[in-house]
């Protein structure tokens, strides 16, 4: 798609307001960050954390698009739509093959339905049929995008295949970094974005999780002028890594999307390298952490549309 310019930043996002959330046993396999003890009252919990946090950030000048999931089928991962589908600033919307089961269901007529009903979406490409070969890209948990670079970074995983992973770069003219990343127990880690977030001044990356240094090195190197924050793996265990840089409409600096517990385990000159760029938010998501295994990020999908 050459002459297209891509936008790295959107001030909009969709938002997916759960009505069965609660710990996917389904995704444990493979998430090391969910964690067990926390399933009572979770929808309830869920809801009123997911409510603040949309407040939050309208509160600061994002558009958030909130759809209301339904009661059946039954996708208890439903608050987290980053994974099943992203949108693109040429009118492109990629669908995208799952890995559990139960989170292939989230592709629900009620999110493509607002979509195509609100935004003038010029192309969908399906690329879920790679289910059938066991191959997954689990949208942007998955990929961590540099849209304005073309640059797509992707940490190996049960979730993350490369064929797909090409194929999905091959819509774009973009290149892709595939790299090996590990947690403190040596576990792949499921999803690039809890360990990565690239904004458009700023990088926080867990480098200490990318043992070989020679890719660590290279990976820095492509992120080319940016500020690095270096978190620990404490601090990617406490959803340090999964962070969204937005920016609210009519606003001049970017806001830094984190949840508290990510926020609350900076070291003051980590946040304040941070502040030097973008503001933050940080709602408290304790629940949906615990249960879900992801964060802040994983509950935004960017939308990068003109209204139609």
């Amino acid at each position: 798609m050459a002459g297209v310019s891509f936008r790295q930043t959107s001030g909009r996002v969709l938002m997916v307001r759960p009505c069965s959330f609660g710990f996917n046993v389904q995704t444990a396999t493979n998430n090391a960050f969910q964690r067990r003890g926390f399933e009572s009252g979770a929808q309830e919990a869920a809801l009123k954390e997911f409510d603040a946090f949309v407040a939050l950030l309208r509160s600061h000048g994002v558009v958030v698009d909130v759809i209301e999931d339904t009661p059946q089928p039954h996708t208890p991962d439903s608050i987290f739509p980053n994974n099943w589908f992203s949108t693109h600033s040429d009118g492109t919307m990629v669908l995208f093959p799952m890995c559990a089961p139960n989170r292939r269901l989230e592709r629900k007529q009620s999110v493509m339905d607002h979509l195509i009903g609100t935004f003038d979406i010029r192309n969908i490409y399906d690329l879920s049929p790679y289910e059938s070969e066991e191959k997954f890209l689990e949208g942007t948990g998955s990929m961590v995008i540099d849209r304005e670079a073309g640059m797509v970074y992707a940490c190996r995983s049960p979730r993350t295949d490369e064929d797909v992973l090409k194929e999905f770069c091959k819509l774009f003219g973009w290149d892709y970094f595939l790299f090996d990343a590990l947690d403190a127990a040596g576990n792949a880690i499921y999803h690039t974005n809890v360990m990565m977030c690239v904004g458009s001044r700023l990088a926080v990356v867990c480098l200490e999780s990318i043992r070989d240094a020679s890719v660590r090195e290279a990976l820095v190197r492509s992120l080319g002028e940016r500020d690095i924050v270096d978190i620990s793996f404490g601090q990617m265990e406490s959803f340090a890594g999964n962070m969204l840089e937005l920016q609210p409409r009519g606003k001049e600096r970017p806001l830094l999307v984190m949840s508290a517990a990510a926020a609350k385990s900076l070291r003051q000159e980590q946040l304040l390298l941070i502040e030097s760029h973008c503001d933050i938010a940080s709602p408290d998501l304790n629940i949906i952490e615990a249960n879900g295994g992801g964060s802040a990020r994983c509950m935004l999908a960017e939308i990068f549309y003109e209204e139609d």
